[in-house]
């Protein structure tokens, strides 16, 4: 079975999900930003649905379930030149995500939770940060990592702030921060400053999000802002349903 096979028998798994999901509950809870971690999780018996399309016909879907009070656990895969007419297709080793919202914030106190993210997004790059026939990713994935959330100054904005570890290496320890504002329920404003170790390898990523239902959401952004050839723009979707 070639890699398009593969693919396509992937989708026609995630597809009976898809069919028989509900209404669903409303995102009204953002457990992410773009790439950075909130300290919130989805509600037990919830999953989100999350599908990103990125650079160089690239997609990767990831699911994440609320198994129990608190905690959140997903995987993702994802596909490289999988849009478009390229032949070379390449699928990524799956990843898994993992959540626990350790405390739920107070009138002082931020939300924390501690967790997980093996997602790497930025594949087949070389040393110099050029895309070319390589297995080296661009994005190292965020490993562990704790989150603090919390509102700020006005209703409905929202600032988030954490540090990783990548790989557990107590070498590389990466800040991130973000902010987001929801409008209304209809529109939110996203902006966050990720990878913060130095200034060459830190991402500045701007996006909207837009509610087209109370389950349904659309994120139309750009990453690695002022990075000249590295910036890239993103479409994702993220539904939010029981199960």
């Amino acid at each position: 079975m070639n890699i398009k096979h593969w693919i396509a028998g992937f989708v026609c798994i995630l597809c009976p999900f898809t069919l028989q999901a509900g209404q669903g509950d409303p995102i009204s809870l953002e457990t992410m930003i773009l790439d950075v971690p909130t300290a919130e999780v989805l509600d037990r018996y919830q999953a989100s649905f999350l599908t990103r399309a990125y650079d160089h016909g690239a997609m990767m879907e990831s699911i994440d379930f609320g198994v129990f009070p608190r905690i959140n656990i997903g995987i993702s895969v994802a596909a490289h030149a999988l849009l478009g007419s390229s032949d070379d297709v390449r699928v990524l080793n799956p990843d898994f995500q993992l959540k626990f919202k350790v405390y739920d914030g107070s009138l002082y106190l931020p939300a924390i939770a501690i967790g997980y993210d093996g997602r790497r997004y930025g594949y087949g790059y070389n040393k110099d940060h050029v895309y070319a026939d390589t297995k080296d990713y661009l994005d190292d994935r965020k490993g562990g990592y704790i989150s603090f959330s919390r509102e700020v100054i006005v209703p409905g904005l929202n600032a988030t702030a954490g540090l990783n570890l990548s790989d557990f290496d107590w070498s590389e320890i990466f800040w991130f921060m973000g902010m987001y504002y929801n409008w209304a329920d209809k529109i939110g404003l996203m902006a966050e400053w990720d990878n913060i170790r130095n200034t060459r390898d830190s991402r500045l990523n701007l996006g909207m999000r837009f509610y087209l239902h109370p389950s349904l959401a659309l994120d139309a952004a750009v990453r690695r802002i002022g990075r000249g050839d590295e910036s890239e723009r993103i479409l994702q979707i993220r539904y939010v349903t029981n199960f």
